[in-house]
């Protein structure tokens, strides 16, 4: 694991969807991510812990605790954080305008990037019809998202036996489905106007669990994913450019070099992360 020091920084990093408190949440992969990249401002784009389900039957194993500790040391440690509530986490929008632990909590939010872009940053589910004007229909989504989840889980405990990487089979099933393709392609519409239309650059958000970085009519649209199916992440470097990092698929690339990396003597200076530097600027859409 790389210490503080050996760790990749960048000026931003945005995050989104962890979904703490249930079973499809990928606590230990996204604690590995955090080891290997600091920067001096996170924001967390909602849905970061979640109430519907944890309403429904307590699972909080160390790993949710251990991320938790993560973001605090970070906040304590003068990394500025700000946390945007979403719906899965809804109860926090009670603390708008609130420190706790460091953290600042905040409804929305503007990013001006190192090249003077201006970012909204929203969670999403305010455009989200379903969420907003059939709150029942949302919470029924869910019960059967969670199902496929736990699918989900099977599979890659099979697939680790052989050694096969972590693969999502609810965001496989996602882009399969033609009615699910056309809410993603709807939604990213709706939010790339209302960042056109509000005088901004772009936007970063979160919600559907659909990782994308693109340019939608001059305005730059970009959903950091999640870390329950994808496991990405959305990064700004010290000149404002903004990369997507896929963690599962630099993951395997990292344990790899950990494996033929010379002992802790013979160690060089640079670390797995800025090794990992030219595949994560290859992630850029």
């Amino acid at each position: 694991m790389l210490t503080r020091a050996s760790a990749s920084r960048y000026r931003t990093l945005f995050i989104s969807d962890i979904h703490l408190g249930t079973r499809g949440c990928q606590a230990e992969m996204l604690l590995d991510f955090l080891h290997h990249f600091e920067a001096e401002r996170i924001y967390l784009i909602g849905d970061i812990f979640d109430g519907w389900r944890l309403r429904r039957g307590w699972h909080w194993p160390q790993a949710h605790n251990d991320v938790i500790e993560a973001i605090l040391h970070k906040a304590h440690a003068g990394v500025q954080i700000i946390y945007i509530p979403g719906n899965h986490d809804e109860v926090a929008r009670n603390y708008i305008g609130t420190h706790f632990g460091g953290i600042e909590v905040r409804l929305t939010d503007e990013h001006m990037a190192a090249d003077k872009r201006r970012f909204l940053i929203t969670h999403g589910d305010q455009f989200d019809i379903v969420v907003k004007n059939a709150d029942w229909l949302a919470h029924l989504g869910d019960r059967a998202y969670k199902f496929v989840l736990g699918l989900n889980t099977t599979v890659n405990r099979i697939r680790r036996l052989w050694g096969g990487q972590y693969w999502s089979l609810s965001n496989w099933a996602k882009q399969q489905v033609k009615q699910a393709v056309n809410f993603i392609g709807e939604y990213e519409s709706v939010l790339a106007e209302e960042a056109r239309r509000s005088g901004y650059d772009g936007i970063i958000c979160g919600h559907i669990h659909k990782a994308e970085m693109r340019d939608m009519d001059g305005v730059l649209y970009i959903n950091t994913g999640d870390w329950v199916e994808s496991c990405t992440a959305v990064v700004e470097d010290q000149c404002g450019q903004l990369h997507m990092i896929d963690w599962t698929s630099l993951t395997p690339r990292r344990q790899q070099e950990d494996k033929t990396r010379p002992t802790s003597s013979q160690v060089p200076p640079e670390s797995v992360a800025a090794r990992l530097a030219p595949a994560v600027a290859n992630q850029d859409h």
